[in-house]
């Protein structure tokens, strides 16, 4: 893969790749951090804020909703713009709403800095790992440095619970939005100084496929999730859901007569790639609703305080921690493919051995399959992410950066909508804890129905060898 030209004043000057990765990792954790603080802080939220139990919903939904459709067009602008411009970009627009969401007094105001949040993350996401492709060199430098940024998003999720509880009981969910502004003003300073800007595409934003996309992604995401609260009789769930489809297969064909797509649709040529997206989702979906649902479980079945449910994760969150660290050197012994496979059967045992844990409504029983879970997700996002930019040609590393982060957000998002929508639909006629217990339960039930579709896709697609044939059709 060839490199891009950088420019700008340090363009004789080698590189602070140490600087750079960190730059890169910390504004990637912002985005990450924020997500899980929200969860273990939604209590506090709704009663401060006054929040009915319907809108309280939207504190997520607004965030998603803008970040998963708008990832595409963030992408595209930071190929067309230069990546560093959009990394400002993207960041000053996050950081920004993260201050208003500090002050925010009411619902609207909230919900609507939420939402632009989730604009900013959109924009700041692709970029970062587009400046992590354009940087690093391909092989153990690049393995080395996409296994941190995979470890970045595992225990930064895991660790944003632990926070948001301590927050939540000891200061105020605000904290979590306050700390924002100081940091991102810090990366923007050293990435003004550290990372050099990437040359430009020249070209024009494909508005169709970015309209059209954008509502596709959109209308299904909330017909998913508007089905967790309504069931999919409602009519209207299942036309925002039809819409999407229909949208989405429309911007399929938009992509594949545009002369300048925001989607190539020759990054689905390679098969690695394409599995590599889409058990990026299955595994986020099983995931995200493995923090979701437990972290419920732990305060309304188990009886634990926010901040102690928090703390509840940190078993999680070691061993991912140890496990992602120590994923670099794994790969280089043993090989990704290898890595990936061990990572998810790990995952899936411990997925299954957590949903019948939870008959018994008690912390100690939870403890080893959330070491098992914490195993798998800082094994197995790290080749993931690597296998969806793999042999990726640099003029399309915006493009390719912004698919991986649309798999993990649509995942993350119709995963949770589906696990929420399977939950309520098999524990309807239950009360009380009972029903709370029974919920989770049959969602990590379903969460180990989608790992072991990322199993498959891993063994048959990722991680199988590729031929001399295959490796050559690609490459030309």
């Amino acid at each position: 893969m060839e490199h891009e030209m950088p420019t700008g004043q340090h363009a004789t000057t080698p590189p602070n790749k140490t600087a750079i990765l960190a730059i890169i990792l910390i504004s990637y954790v912002m985005i990450v951090l924020d997500i899980s603080i929200v969860l273990t802080g939604l209590p506090r939220i709704h009663a401060e804020l006054g929040f009915s139990d319907a809108g309280l919903a939207w504190v997520s939904t607004a965030y998603t909703l803008t970040f998963g459709g708008c990832l595409l067009l963030g992408a595209r602008a930071g190929d067309i713009f230069g990546r560093r411009r959009m990394f400002l970009v993207g960041l000053t627009i996050f950081s920004l709403a993260s201050l208003i969401i500090g002050v925010s007094q009411t619902p609207a105001v909230m919900i609507a800095a939420r939402a632009l949040q989730g604009l900013g993350s959109a924009i700041l996401a692709p970029s970062t790992l587009a400046l992590l492709q354009t940087n690093f060199e391909p092989g153990p430098e690049r393995t080395r440095a996409v296994s941190y940024y995979a470890a970045a998003a595992g225990v930064s999720a895991a660790f944003g619970l632990v926070i948001g509880g301590l927050l939540a009981d000891w200061l105020s969910w605000r904290f979590g939005f306050f700390i924002n502004l100081p940091v991102g003003i810090a990366m923007m300073v050293a990435a003004k100084r550290y990372v050099r800007e990437t040359e430009k595409t020249p070209g024009t934003f494909d508005i169709a496929g970015a309209i059209i996309s954008t509502l596709g992604i959109v209308a299904l995401v909330y017909g998913v999730i508007r089905s967790a609260s309504t069931g999919w009789s409602d009519v209207m769930t299942l036309a925002y859901v039809g819409l999407g489809i229909v949208m989405l297969v429309l911007f399929a064909v938009v992509e594949a007569r545009a002369s300048q797509p925001i989607m190539p649709l020759s990054l689905f040529a390679d098969r690695e790639r394409s599995a590599a997206y889409a058990a990026r989702a299955l595994f986020l979906g099983a995931n995200v609703g493995f923090y979701f649902f437990v972290a419920q479980f732990l305060q309304s079945v188990v009886g634990l305080s926010s901040s102690e449910a928090g703390f509840a994760f940190l078993p999680t969150t070691v061993v991912n921690f140890i496990v992602a660290m120590s994923a670099p050197r794994l790969i280089g012994r043993y090989g990704a493919g290898k890595v990936l496979v061990a990572s998810v059967v790990t995952g899936l045992i411990g997925m299954i051995w957590l949903s019948l844990a939870m008959e018994q409504a008690s912390l100690a029983a939870l403890v080893i399959p959330m070491m098992l879970i914490g195993a798998g997700q800082g094994g197995a996002l790290g080749p993931l992410t690597a296998s969806g930019i793999v042999r990726v040609p640099s003029e399309r590393a915006g493009a390719a950066s912004g698919v991986v982060n649309v798999a993990h957000q649509l995942g993350s998002s119709l995963g949770l909508g589906v696990l929420v929508a399977v939950a309520a639909f098999g524990s309807q006629g239950l009360e009380g804890t009972e029903l709370l217990a029974r919920r989770a339960s049959l969602a990590m039930e379903t969460g180990s129905a989608l790992i072991a579709l990322t199993l498959i896709l891993a063994v048959v697609f990722v991680a199988r060898p590729r031929s001399r044939l295959e490796q050559a059709s690609t490459t030309a």
